[in-house]
């Protein structure tokens, strides 16, 4: 994954986005494993991982991995969604992250060699092209092995290595998960991750 042993690492996760990128490729992530290849290759100084939470439910599905995270080596960041209905009357989940990631990221970049994204989102490139500037080097983690691909080709451009996510499938896969098909919803019109949430498909614990 071209990641030096030396160099010290943080990992910055776009849930949402990195859920959808799974999903299209028709499998679950185990978030020990996720953790466990980055730290084999590096020094894994922070894994932030981004959501945003319904907090006005009862039970929320993303809340078991949430915890999870939580106490298992992940720095979680999250806030509450906002609803609204879209042009068509369908209920959406608003949950953007990406203010808070990109915030992280620039805090962070003194104290790192290597920063790596997960996401395709196309805003994120001129983020990257900035900590750039700071001599750090920049990894995207997404799939251009998806119809249409989930990475922006423009943040696909400007980081310094992109990561492909089906070929550390099987090291991060999650052991006994049947195989998702994937679903015309699951790629937006814009061909990678927007703003909406469907929190019946959030990723859970089994």
């Amino acid at each position: 994954m071209q990641i030096n042993m030396n160099e010290r690492v943080a990992l910055f996760i776009d849930g949402s986005n990195l859920y959808a990128a799974a999903r299209a490729l028709g499998f679950d992530i185990d978030y020990k494993c996720l953790l466990d290849v980055f730290q084999k290759d590096g020094r894994v100084i922070r894994a932030f991982y981004y959501t945003a939470l319904m907090e006005d439910q009862e039970y929320s599905p993303i809340r078991p991995l949430v915890d999870w995270l939580d106490y298992n080596g992940y720095t979680m960041v999250t806030k509450p969604t906002k609803e609204f209905t879209d042009a068509a009357g369908r209920r959406k989940i608003k949950g953007n992250m990406d203010i808070e990631l990109a915030i992280d990221v620039m805090e962070m970049a003194p104290y790192l060699d290597h920063i790596v994204i997960f996401s395709g989102d196309g805003d994120f490139r001129r983020l990257v092209e900035a900590v750039q500037r700071k001599g750090v080097r920049v990894s995207v983690v997404s799939t251009i092995n998806s119809q249409p691909p989930m990475i922006a080709d423009e943040l696909r451009r400007q980081a310094d290595n992109f990561i492909e996510l089906s070929d550390i499938q099987s090291e991060i896969q999650r052991a006994g998960a049947p195989r998702k098909q994937p679903r015309e919803d699951d790629y937006p019109d814009d061909g990678y991750m927007d703003d909406a949430i469907d929190y019946e498909d959030e990723p859970h614990l089994a």
